[in-house]
């Protein structure tokens, strides 16, 4: 009888406990694809930017600022990163800038002024990643074009169907699929637990975003897009591990190359290596766009 009770007891608590870690990782899953919505305000006086705005197939109006340049220089687009926004963009937009490209840096939906109710890593931002491009080839008829895009702006700009008509594209962080992505993340936060909970994370991507594994694998992407691509890397990225940046660059198409910061982790390149930054940044584009 005791023994009858004590198992009943224990199974009481083993469904309490898969219940509770259920609403866990539930809750864990709405926070990373919770909007990162917040108001920017004016741009930077010496950037010289100009405020503009454009729908997107994401479903989106895309919020951004535009710094016109030299005619026949070329013109770079700027991606950031997740839960980031343009302002994380102003020193690269501010140097290029001063060398003579037009810019354009903006919100992804679901970021900044961009307003939706969801980020989605890649598969609705690649749209607007695909309305910023045909923006400013309508804004600079006949300039070559280049994009600049920091991890999930890296992504996105992989993802993008049909492939950006482009001239160059610089890579800096993208994860290889949303699974390696997650798997990384949810491991440095919780350890050998974290790898176990990424298959729950990951079979949320469908009942909350409407999408699947396959959707969001920039790596299969990169084998298929024929422009040059720089890519950029850190030895210490924990979110987007090496041998998951040199698997990236190995599948993707030539022309390419790659360039790897040692001691950097998954932070801002410029900031990190900014002289050497700028120069391979604009020895690359000068190469590609003028």
């Amino acid at each position: 009888m005791k023994l009858t009770r004590r198992w009943k007891s224990f199974g009481a608590l083993l469904l309490a406990a898969i219940i509770l870690g259920g609403v866990f990782v539930w809750n864990i899953g709405g926070v990373l694809v919770a909007s990162s919505n917040r108001p920017i305000g004016k741009p930077p006086p010496n950037l010289h930017a100009q405020p503009v705005e454009f729908s997107s197939a994401s479903g989106a109006t895309i919020h951004g600022w535009l710094v016109a340049g030299q005619t026949g220089k070329g013109v770079v687009v700027l991606m950031h990163g997740v839960h980031g926004n343009r302002l994380s963009l102003v020193a690269r937009a501010e140097f290029l800038s001063r060398a003579g490209y037009s810019v354009l840096l903006f919100d992804f939906q679901g970021h900044g002024e961009s307003l939706a109710k969801t980020i989605t890593f890649g598969f609705l931002e690649s749209r607007d990643a695909s309305a910023a491009v045909d923006f400013v080839r309508q804004k600079f008829p006949g300039e070559k074009i280049g994009v600049i895009g920091i991890s999930l702006g890296a992504a996105s700009a992989l993802l993008a169907e049909p492939p950006l008509p482009v001239s160059a594209l610089v890579l800096e962080s993208s994860y290889p699929t949303i699974y390696q992505a997650t798997e990384d993340r949810m491991a440095i936060r919780f350890g050998f637990l974290g790898r176990l909970v990424t298959p729950l994370l990951i079979c949320q991507l469908k009942p909350r975003l409407g999408i699947g594994l396959d959707d969001l694998k920039p790596i299969l992407h990169a084998a298929k897009i024929t422009v040059p691509k720089f890519f950029i890397a850190g030895t210490a990225d924990r979110d987007t591990t090496l041998p998951e940046s040199q698997a990236l660059f190995a599948a993707a198409a030539e022309p390419k190359q790659f360039w790897l910061l040692d001691g950097a982790a998954h932070v801002d390149m410029h900031a990190f290596a900014k002289a050497e930054y700028e120069r391979r940044i604009l020895e690359f584009l000068a190469k590609n766009l003028n």
